[in-house]
């Protein structure tokens, strides 16, 4: 059927499709019009943007399934665009999180001098994390893929121009991430055949396939912020705008990065419960929820604690998708959904303390519960939400990956009910230190200065609370829809509640433990911001605490110390090559001119001689050769 035809017959969804990518556009490149001075013009344009981004995506999540194919390029590479079931539940889940922080937003950045370049980039993004969930060829979501590397650099850089490194440290793992992405693009679809994302099907992984599985696989975990692609986040949480990690770390990434997971394990490839990649890809979710919350667990600072847990969390994600079991994949993806709710009103709650008291560091604040007591209410519902207790949403998105961690292996199930202890305990750190206790606030903030955030920015907070106890109570609603997303990949009968009662009286348990370890670390040091210290000062992790937090372990400063020592040999070569031509070769010349000249004696018997000598040399030369 050509354009024509499929614009007559079904024009509106096929209006949707590009219309989610051309109107967030349009509006961004808007923004630009006005002058800097214009905050309430700039921010009305945005919010706008982002009300009807999430518009459309209501208007798609109500679609059937729908392909928009344009041809360009040549060589398989089309303009094609395609809404389906599972596509269009993460572009609704994504939609919903960008109109939340959009709005939070407003009111965060309106004494930044770089806040009409936020909203230009963050609509941007909106563009390009719209186009990679509805792409449906390689070459297509690979462009709106990039794009997304190049505008996290931008975001990132425009509060910390002056220290641009962590902005270059993000364009640098991602980058890394991105370029396996492409190796396995190219290898999965030289062995499919075809660049259409919904004609490859099963590749078998073996020889090209198991190269394009392996690459495709780390790409994706790298956008959602896996550990080896990690160590980015928690400098950005410093250096980047709040709104911004709500935004990317917490939310949108995830869902890109593990909408491209779930469509790797579930779809491009032969992938089976129990084989060596499933075992891989648990062994990556286990390490990255193990590692992330122990340094998640020391931290001082609210947001970087927070960017910590921001990695921790996508572990869990990535061990239930990769045990390719149905409640593994929709545990895994429902506790994305439920992350991007309660990790983005976590860094919403962290900005409005950022905002009203000047600080996030955990040691100069506390008490603020008194003053503002409607960001400590939305702090304490996604606390206890992401520390898995119920009936909030996080306690049946984590049973659910528990259950399938058990199944697949022992091990796994160990890692995820340690995490489940850490993050429990470094919530109760962080609230009780921030919230609770007695009042202190920073040098030069007086009490009468505090007060509850903008109701702009309290507004966002409190909604995302609701969906937590809502997704919690009514868990059954989302759990459906993902199995109605996934279609026969999700077959099952099964619910949040999980079918072991040892299993939930286990986490009940973990979960009290922390609490018991809270107590007893407060009582200790008689300060909440210091009830983990007796962790973190043991005697065998003080030292590991020590090294991780010198970098010792940073993939990122590992790979420096590789491109530094290449750079060195590289620089010493061309040092080298320099010196052969600009010394050696012109000291050679010189001394072999000065020893001729000496030999320049005016005898014409010595000429005679040297030119016999010539002569026979060249005939002996000739007889070897010959």
């Amino acid at each position: 059927m050509n354009i024509i035809s499929a614009f007559i017959s079904s024009g509106t969804g096929l209006n949707l499709l590009y219309t989610m990518i051309i109107v967030p556009l349009i509006l961004s490149l808007l923004l630009l019009v006005f002058p800097k001075n214009q905050y309430g013009a700039r921010a009305t344009v945005f919010l706008i943007a982002a009300a009807l981004n999430l518009i459309f995506a209501i208007g798609v999540f109500g679609m059937a399934e729908m392909t928009l194919l344009i041809p360009w390029a040549g060589f398989g590479i089309n303009l094609a665009l395609r809404v389906y079931a599972f596509s269009k539940f993460m572009i609704l889940a994504a939609a919903a999180v960008i109109f939340l922080v959009a709005l939070y937003s407003v009111s965060y950045m309106k004494r930044k001098d770089y806040a009409g370049s936020f909203f230009f980039y963050f609509l941007l993004t909106v563009v390009l994390a719209n186009g990679s969930l509805l792409a449906n060829n390689m070459a297509v979501m690979l462009f709106f893929w990039e794009g997304l590397m190049v505008l996290l650099f931008a975001i990132i850089i425009i509060s910390s121009k002056q220290n641009p490194r962590t902005a270059v440290k993000a364009l640098v793992l991602n980058g890394v991430a991105d370029l396996l992405l492409m190796l396995g693009i190219i290898a999965t679809c030289m062995q499919a055949g075809t660049l259409m994302m919904d004609s490859i099907v099963d590749v078998p992984l073996e020889g090209l396939g198991l190269l394009g599985f392996v690459c495709m696989m780390l790409g994706a975990v790298g956008k959602a912020g896996s550990m080896p692609f990690h160590s980015w986040i928690p400098d950005a949480a410093t250096d980047a705008p709040l709104p911004f990690m709500a935004f990317m770390p917490a939310a949108v990434e995830k869902i890109l990065g593990l909408y491209l997971l779930t469509r790797v394990v579930l779809q491009f490839f032969d992938f089976q419960p129990g084989g060596a990649m499933s075992v891989l890809i648990m062994s990556i979710g286990a390490v990255t929820l193990v590692l992330a919350v122990s340094m998640a667990l020391i931290q001082k600072d609210m947001k970087r604690l927070l960017s910590f847990h921001a990695i921790s969390q996508v572990g869990y994600m990535i061990l239930g998708i990769g045990t390719a079991l149905p409640i593994g994949i929709v545990g895994g993806l429902f506790h994305l959904i439920n992350n991007a709710v309660y990790k983005s009103c976590l860094f919403m709650t962290a900005g409005s303390v950022e905002r009203q008291a000047g600080t996030t560091d955990l040691r100069k604040i506390s008490g603020l519960g008194r003053y503002m007591p409607l960001t400590a209410l939305g702090y304490v519902i996604a606390a206890l939400s992401i520390s898995g207790v119920p009936p909030f949403n996080g306690f049946f998105s984590k049973e659910l990956v528990f259950d399938a961690a058990l199944e697949s292996g022992r091990i796994f199930y160990i890692a995820a009910v340690a995490g489940a202890f850490m993050t429990a305990a470094s919530f109760l750190k962080m609230g009780h230190a921030a919230f609770f206790g007695p009042v202190r606030l920073p040098e030069g903030v007086s009490r009468e200065e505090i007060r509850e955030a903008p109701g702009a920015m309290v507004l966002p907070v409190l909604v995302l609370a609701a969906i937590c106890v809502l997704f919690g109570v009514g868990n059954s609603l989302p759990i459906h829809q993902l199995q109605v997303a996934l279609g026969g990949a999700a077959e099952g009968h099964f619910s949040g509640w999980p079918h072991s009662l040892t299993m939930v009286l286990i986490s009940l348990a973990v979960l009290l433990l922390a609490v018991v370890n809270h107590i007893i670390g407060y009582k200790v040091t008689g300060q909440a911001v210091k009830a983990v210290d007796h962790i973190h000062y043991a005697p065998v992790l003080r030292n590991l605490y020590n090294c991780a937090e010198k970098h010792y372990f940073d993939p990122y400063d590992i790979l420096m110390v590789f491109v530094r020592m290449y750079a060195w040999i590289s620089y010493a070569i061309d040092r080298g090559i320099n010196w052969i031509y600009d010394s050696l070769i012109v000291n050679v010349v010189r001394f072999c001119t000065v020893a001729l000249h000496s030999f320049n004696t005016g005898s014409p018997t010595r000429y005679m001689v040297w030119s016999f000598m010539g002569l026979g040399f060249l005939v002996l030369l000739f007889m070897i050769l010959v």
